[in-house]
């Protein structure tokens, strides 16, 4: 009798969870992220229809980095300032969506613990401020306001939406 044995490949070496779990977890993801572009388009409705986007976007960086450049509109609280300042500057009733530098940084997430553990509701936008300059959304820094074309591994180059 022969007998085969059959190698799994590294990525299904773990075996993809339940279609019930993968919900359950995909959707708690949303719940705690948010999108550039959806955070970029939303605010942009907000300004061009003068409503009110729903949330708050906090900068948790250094005064330094806010200086180099920002979200326009964002609020800027460094996560050291947060435990003294959140409670003067926001609106509990308000959702907080925090930004870092990028995925690399974990600054908004700790940002993010930091306002959930004084009871705001709050996000973290994924890709921080450098997918907010990649995909080509505008900009502030101390000089003024600045916007670079979008990096076509980031973002549509001939689209207003990457239709996901």
């Amino acid at each position: 009798m022969t007998t085969t044995t059959h190698q799994v490949n590294p990525v299904l070496r773990t075996p993809p969870a339940s279609p019930a779990a993968a919900a359950a977890y995909f959707s708690a993801s949303l719940a705690f992220h948010a999108d550039v572009s959806d955070v970029a388009s939303t605010l942009a409705d907000a300004r061009a229809t003068g409503v009110d986007p729903g949330f708050v976007v906090i900068d948790s960086r250094s005064t330094a980095s806010w200086d180099q450049g920002h979200v326009p509109g964002a609020v800027h609280l460094p996560t050291a300032l947060i435990a003294e300042q959140a409670e003067q500057l926001l609106d509990k009733s308000v959702p907080v969506v925090t930004y870092c530098w990028g995925p690399g940084c974990n600054g908004a997430t700790r940002a993010a613990l930091a306002l959930a553990e004084l009871g705001f509701q709050v996000k973290e936008m994924l890709g921080g401020f450098e997918y907010w300059v990649r995909e080509g959304f505008p900009y502030e820094t101390w000089e003024g306001a600045e916007k670079k074309d979008a990096d076509p591994l980031t973002a549509p180059v001939d689209a207003d939406d990457c239709g996901c």
